[in-house]
């Protein structure tokens, strides 16, 4: 069972959500040996003006650790 949690911006079109939550579960199944009834991915939109707050909370504090670090900081 993997649950994967992508918060994102707003804007993306449900073409690109379904297109993005397809490869997520292709990557899975392929990279980790899963059945595609194991996996489940949420899609957490967020405001653009609240991303801080994405920020401070689920990437802050696990600098180091991330296993994708972001080229940015707030």
């Amino acid at each position: 069972m993997p649950h994967v949690i992508v918060k994102l911006y707003t804007g993306a079109t449900e073409a690109q959500k379904q297109a993005l939550t397809e490869a997520l579960t292709r990557d899975i199944m392929q990279h980790l040996g899963k059945s595609e009834a194991s996996v489940s991915v949420a899609l957490e939109e967020v405001e653009p003006k609240d991303w801080k707050q994405v920020y401070d909370a689920d990437i802050a504090p696990l600098a180091g650790t991330l296993a994708k670090e972001p080229g940015y900081s707030l």
